[in-house]
């Protein structure tokens, strides 16, 4: 239920995710600085954050920077762990959320007003029983739109909760920085400082054709449109997730083609074996993925001169096979490989996009399970049964450095 021009919107987001479950979980560790990774900063906590790591830093640099931080190693079972109990919550409070990631949703809850109290009431019972229940401090945001909700939040962080009425909306966001515009990263922040503008006013002051002109017709409007508090979105409960991705940090040091691949090939298999497991199982926490087929294949990847640049291809047929969209995969690395070598690369990400449920594809002949699904399903049993370590790839043995994390919308 949507309802207009009131804030009954809900971002709910956990603060430093993964380092607070460590926190949580070890109480020597509270109140001091984490690092959740080694080679590259998986996560880390605000006291690590005080003074100045953030996440994907090399973990050289994030040690220089905070000599005092404790590194631990991340552990990715007790965080889905962590995140089911979350979204149980949350489902708890309201039948209608959006997840968006391991660690935030949208939450709806226009319609609870004569049971459950005002938005603010809902949104401040939320973070007590996360932090009750849980034993996480969560930062909730609450405005009429999600796009505003989520600036709110990331406004109120860590531990906060912030409303934007209706009223105030355009005093609240105008004076922020152009980065709180979803979308805007450092290339477009860049291009937008080198004409004065610094803030979401100048933004909503530019017009829409000037910044279709400076930025394109897709993200001009779009960031037009947010300027002037425009985001007809509704919380959808039943949407599925149209991608899923992941990707990993590797510091400054050189990788040989070999070592990209073993990197890639290990991600086309966890991403695999996402989009065949069930939803809300182990792999999926959230219940916005599993039993899906895809069709596209994008390659991500970052230069050591911090510019970003993404690679697509399209499959002639929706699959979950894990060969097809690792050959996939590998053609757009081989690609890309001189343009690697001349630049360096700092992180390599894979997407997976255009997904459809399995059961709605027409099988086309030759019907042969002699291979290929048959053997990712039998795969995918072991690994359920024995754990995801116990089955892996031989080019992959040894290389566990490197730090493997959801391909997320950025926040915190």
């Amino acid at each position: 239920m949507f309802v207009r021009g009131l804030a009954t919107i809900l971002h709910a987001d956990l603060d430093s995710f993964y380092a607070s479950v460590e926190q949580r979980d070890d109480p020597s560790l509270r109140d001091r600085p984490v690092i959740v990774g080694g080679g590259v900063v998986l996560a880390a906590s605000y006291q690590a954050k005080a003074y100045g790591v953030a996440t994907a830093m090399g973990g050289r640099q994030a040690r220089a920077l905070c000599p005092a931080a404790i590194v631990v190693p991340p552990r990715m079972a007790a965080y889905s762990a962590a995140s089911r109990a979350v979204f149980a919550i949350f489902r708890d409070v309201t039948p209608e959320v959006e997840g968006l990631s391991i660690d935030e949703a949208f939450l709806e809850v226009g319609g609870l007003a004569r049971i459950a109290g005002a938005p603010r009431e809902i949104a401040a019972r939320l973070r007590e029983r996360v932090l009750a229940e849980a034993g996480l401090p969560i930062t909730v945001g609450v405005a009429r739109t999600k796009f505003l909700a989520k600036v709110a939040s990331g406004v109120a962080k860590p531990d906060g909760l912030l409303v934007v009425e209706p009223e105030r909306e355009r005093e609240f966001l105008h004076p922020l920085p152009v980065q709180r515009l979803w979308g805007v990263r450092s290339v477009t922040a860049g291009r937008l400082h080198e004409l004065g503008v610094r803030t979401v006013a100048d933004v909503a002051g530019l017009g829409e054709a000037a910044l279709v002109s400076l930025l394109g017709p897709a993200a001009g409007r779009h960031l037009h449109a947010l300027a002037h508090l425009r985001d007809p979105r509704p919380v959808e409960t039943s949407r599925a997730r149209r991608s899923i991705g992941s990707q990993r940090a590797l510091g400054r040091r050189h990788r040989d083609p070999q070592e990209l691949d073993a990197i890639l090939a290990g991600t086309v298999d966890r991403l695999a074996r996402r989009l065949r497991a069930p939803t809300g199982s182990d792999r999926d926490p959230s219940g916005t993925g599993g039993g899906r087929v895809c069709r596209t294949v994008v390659l991500r990847l970052r230069f050591a001169d911090y510019a970003r640049v993404t690679r697509s291809h399209t499959l002639p047929v929706p699959t979950a096979h894990t060969p097809t969209i690792l050959a996939a995969a590998r053609r757009l690395l081989v690609a890309a490989l001189p343009e690697i070598r001349d630049r360096g690369i700092t992180l390599l990400g894979l997407s997976l996009t255009n997904l459809d449920r399995d059961d709605a594809l027409q099988l086309e002949l030759p019907l042969d399970a002699r291979s290929g699904p048959a053997l990712d399903t039998a795969l995918d049993a072991v690994r359920r049964r024995f754990g995801a370590g116990s089955v892996s790839r031989a080019t992959g043995l040894g290389r566990g450095d490197d730090l493997e994390v959801p391909l997320l919308p950025e926040h915190e």
